[in-house]
C-alpha cells in the first residue's frame, strides 16, 4: 500500500530549498511516487533534472494559463519534442484561468489547444487547470475530443457538480487536493462523495493549499496522507483501500509512468 502525489511543484523554492528532506518526509508518509508539474516551459529543464535525479519522481511539460502571455511562443511541436524524455509523463499544466486572467482569454484558449494537440500526438494525459472557466473548458474538450481522443484530468477540482458530471462523461479523471479538508468546502465534499472511485486521483498541489491539520504551513507531498485519509472517510472506505485505488488510477491514466516503473 502506498500513495502517489499526482501534482506537486518540487522546483518551487518552498520545496526545492530542502528537496532531499521533503522527499524523505514523503517516503515516511507512505508516498512512493510524485509528479512534479511544469508551469513554464522556460523552467522545464530544471524540472526534468529533478525527475531524472530521483527514481520515484516523474514530471510534466507545459505552460500554466497564468503564464501564457510570457510563454506564448511555445507551440505543440515544442511540447511534443520536450515530452520525449523517459520521465516526462504528462502535458501541462494547461487550461483556462478566468479568476486571475493574467493572460488574455484568447491567448489562454490558443495555448490550451496547442497542449491538446501535443496530447493528441503523444497520447500523454493533459493536466487541466480550470478556474471560473467551466463553459469554455468544456467547449474546448468536447470539440477536440471529437477530432482525436486523448487522456486528460481536471487537477485540483473545485468546480460545480454539473462540470464534474460533464468531464466524467467525456472520460476524464478528477484530482482532489487539500481544499476538500477546508472548513468552507462543504459543497466540494458533497461532489467528491459522488465521484466514482475508479476516476479519482489525489494531489497536494504543494507548496500551496496545505490540508487540515497543516493549514498555514507550506504544503509538501508528505501531507497527501491527510488528504487520502479525509477522502477515504467521505467514501466510507479504508485509508488503505483509497490509497490502493488512487495509485492504480494514476498508473492507468499515466501509462508512461506505469511502463517506466515496470521496466526498471
Amino acid at each position: 500500500m502506498y500513495l502517489i502525489d499526482s501534482h506537486c511543484h518540487l522546483n518551487f523554492p518552498e520545496l526545492s530549498a530542502e528537496l532531499g528532506k521533503k522527499i524523505e518526509n514523503a517516503k515516511q508518509a507512505d508516498v512512493k511516487y510524485m509528479q512534479t508539474i511544469c508551469t513554464k516551459i522556460s523552467e522545464f529543464s530544471k524540472i526534468e533534472q529533478i525527475a531524472n535525479k530521483y527514481q520515484n519522481i516523474f514530471c510534466s511539460v507545459g505552460v500554466h494559463p497564468n503564464n501564457v502571455q510570457e510563454e506564448a511562443k511555445y507551440k505543440a511541436v515544442d511540447i511534443i519534442n520536450l515530452s520525449k524524455g523517459a520521465k516526462v509523463i504528462g502535458i501541462g499544466e494547461t487550461g483556462l484561468d478566468y479568476y486571475y486572467e493574467n493572460s488574455a482569454r484568447i491567448e489562454q484558449k490558443a495555448s490550451f489547444i496547442e497542449h491538446i494537440k501535443a496530447a493528441q500526438n503523444t497520447q500523454l494525459p493533459v493536466i487541466i487547470h480550470s478556474r471560473n472557466a467551466e463553459a469554455d473548458t468544456l467547449a474546448i474538450l468536447k470539440n477536440t475530443l471529437k477530432e482525436i481522443s486523448y487522456p486528460a484530468l481536471i487537477h485540483c477540482f473545485t468546480a460545480s457538480e454539473n462540470f464534474a458530471k460533464s468531464v466524467l462523461k467525456l472520460g476524464l479523471y478528477i484530482s482532489i487536493s487539500g481544499i476538500v479538508t477546508f472548513n468552507k468546502a462543504e459543497e466540494l465534499r458533497q461532489i467528491v462523495k459522488k465521484i466514482p472511485l475508479e476516476r479519482l486521483l489525489i494531489e497536494t498541489d504543494s507548496p500551496y493549499l496545505a490540508p487540515v491539520p497543516k493549514r498555514g504551513k507550506a504544503n509538501e507531498p508528505a501531507f497527501i496522507k491527510h488528504i487520502a485519509e479525509y477522502i477515504a472517510k467521505l467514501h466510507n472506505i479504508s485509508y488503505e483501500k483509497l490509497a490502493e485505488i488512487t495509485s492504480q488510477n494514476f498508473f492507468s491514466l499515466f501509462k508512461k509512468a506505469h511502463d517506466y516503473v515496470t521496466s526498471t
